[in-house]
């Protein structure tokens, strides 16, 4: 049996980028059990430790250029994130942002300007994000916009000029735009939040726009946008199945290059006949893995390539177009053998109103028996999807002998407008009977023995545990809330103030704590405690910013003053899910303990 700390422990290497001179190698690598932020000289092989994070992982970074790398982390999982710097060779470390209480985020890495770049942060009013520029080289920092009402996201043009602004109050969305830096704001079309026109990048003329969007049509598409007229116009790239949201392209050739969308599995749509070629040449090296390019130097003859499957948690290659040479770098994970790993294998099945919902199976590779166990696996968001590729919980819940089924209920991202919409109002309603049917299918097609059934959840996946075992407490023998959602009053009533402006939003998503309170209150399964039976494992983050410890301490004193099994873990060093690798083992020993208890003995 593969050790439960194989799965969960720190990879050897993860997010790895290439210079913007294709000189050095950046990436994340442990040191104290924390990813840490290493350099590798491509000439000479050494590397090079640039921080020495103890706390926390790094959770990011980018080369602004050739010789400076910003990175970000927060507290205890608190998501105040801050910005740091350090040159490659380790020199002139910075603490960019050393402000209490605030949120910063990356907006350009202005790669014709050495040594600056763009960020946003709500230091001036904690619910607005403002636009700084700064130069890591000496820390400096200026304000380059001031947001002028509740934009949320910036974009800069392709001279790193910032000239476009995406608001919300919450309902309706609206771009901003501005001919020049010098120039006021105007806003130049306005939209219902169940619109999308998402700008995705300036066309390289810096006249117009790409965007994506559903204007008129169920499933997002690839257009480009006038800007003089606020609309969309020529229609580039379309899918018959699912939404289209990202474009590739090449800065140097500008142009773009290519389209990509999700079924099953990720898919490319090519422009560019070059780009085409890259794709083939990695596919044909690398089969039945999902091959990306992820970073590239400036002038786009050095590429660093992921490459991974269901049952491989990544390899990094080196791709050189000059010598056409594909060079292995690093394994995420090379003491996990691909083989000795469960397939993931796509399903769609028919809910009780016949909507078809997509998702996924992973079955142990040897069982006690044709129908085994079950983990039913709800993913968080709501408004997201599980998609094919390897996982280190479904991987480690399949090696104990659970299949384990995820599923992309109502709502779910990526299936167009309708079935997104068709969630609004349903959670605890039509969401949790999409799980529920998924239940029932995997049951009624002899995938899973129905006395050895479990619900597990993070985030969303969390208020879907709990509400199934109130809803549906003949299904399962045990549940499991990580993070999860237990009352809707208490949970919208704490959002953390730079989500203010999408509360109005939320209410017509989820429920109106006034006007919709008596819905609320029917799918809140803190006020139906009383209907939970099955034993209980629940996870918190205390510093969780997104669901509240109140969330979690609510539901377990309510189940113990009944005499109800359950086992809380709480820690206070972590937020919104566990980071913290010893925390991670922590939890999954609990959680395998847990399951074994309820569905094995």
């Amino acid at each position: 049996m593969i050790a439960l700390e194989d799965f969960f422990r720190k990879p050897e290497r993860a997010g790895v980028q290439i210079s913007p001179d294709g000189k050095h190698l950046s990436f994340l690598a442990p040191h104290d059990r924390r990813l840490n932020l290493w350099v590798r000289d491509l000439e000479t092989g050494e590397e090079r430790r640039l921080t020495n994070e103890t706390g926390r992982d790094l959770a990011g970074y980018l080369w602004v250029d050739d010789e400076h790398l910003v990175y970000v982390r927060d507290e205890g999982g608190d998501e105040n994130y801050r910005l740091y710097s350090v040159r490659f060779d380790g020199e002139n470390a910075r603490d960019l942002t050393p402000f209490e209480d605030v949120q910063c985020d990356l907006v350009d890495d202005l790669e014709d300007v050495p040594g600056q770049f763009l960020f946003q942060m709500n230091k001036r009013d904690s619910e607005k994000f403002d636009v700084y520029r700064m130069d890591v080289r000496d820390g400096s920092m200026t304000l380059a916009a001031e947001n002028p009402g509740t934009v949320s996201s910036w974009i800069t043009d392709n001279a790193g000029k910032l000239r476009l602004g995406l608001a919300t109050d919450g309902v309706t969305r609206s771009l901003l735009y501005r001919e020049t830096e010098e120039a006021e704001w105007s806003t130049i079309a306005s939209y219902s939040f169940r619109e999308t026109v998402s700008p995705l990048q300036f066309t390289f003329d810096d006249a117009g726009l790409y965007v994506a969007s559903n204007l008129g049509r169920d499933r997002t598409a690839i257009y480009e946008f006038d800007l003089e007229r606020g609309v969309p116009t020529r229609l580039l790239f379309e899918h018959d199945e699912v939404d289209v949201g990202v474009v590739l392209s090449s800065r140097r050739r500008k142009c773009l290059t290519g389209v990509t969308f999700e079924t099953d599995r990720v898919g490319f749509h090519f422009f560019d006949e070059e780009r085409a070629r890259i794709q083939t040449r990695l596919d044909e090296a690398l089969p039945g893995f999902d091959n990306r390019v992820i970073s590239s130097s400036r002038d786009e003859t050095r590429y660093i390539i992921s490459s991974r499957s269901d049952r491989s948690r990544g390899r990094y290659y080196l791709y050189d177009t000059s010598t056409d040479s594909l060079d292995f770098l690093f394994s995420l994970s090379p003491w996990l053998d691909d083989v000795e790993l469960a397939p993931m294998v796509p399903i769609v099945y028919e809910a009780r109103d016949g909507s078809r919902i997509h998702g996924y199976l992973t079955k142990p590779l040897s069982a006690d028996s044709e129908t085994p166990p079950l983990i039913v696996n709800p993913h968080g968001g709501p408004w997201h999807r599980d998609s094919w590729g390897f996982n280190p919980e479904v991987q480690f819940l399949a090696s104990r002998g659970y299949a384990v089924l995820q599923m992309n209920f109502r709502g779910s991202t990526g299936y167009g407008r309708r079935f997104w919409e068709s969630s609004f109002g349903e959670w605890g309603g039509a969401m949790q009977d999409d799980v529920s049917d998924g239940v029932r299918w995997a049951i009624e097609n002899k995938m899973a023995d129905p006395e050895r059934v479990a619900i597990y959840g993070a985030s969303y996946g969390g208020y879907a545990s709990l509400a199934g075992l109130v809803k549906t407490p003949e299904l399962y023998r045990c549940g499991v809330s990580y993070v999860g959602v237990s009352n809707l009053f208490t949970f919208l009533d704490a959002f953390p103030p730079y989500w203010k402006q999408y509360l109005e939003m939320v209410y017509e998503m989820v429920g109106h704590p006034e006007e919709d309170a008596d819905r609320l209150r029917a799918t809140s399964p803190f006020f139906h405690a009383e209907k939970i039976v099955a034993p209980l494992f629940v996870a918190q983050g205390a510093n969780d910013p997104r669901v509240k410890q109140a969330e979690s301490d609510q539901i377990v004193e309510a189940l113990r003053e009944r005499g109800v099994e359950v086992k809380y873990l709480v820690k206070e060093n972590e937020g919104h899910g566990f980071h913290n690798e010893e925390n991670q083992f922590e939890f999954y020993r609990e959680l395998d303990s847990f399951l074994s208890n309820h569905l094995k003995g």
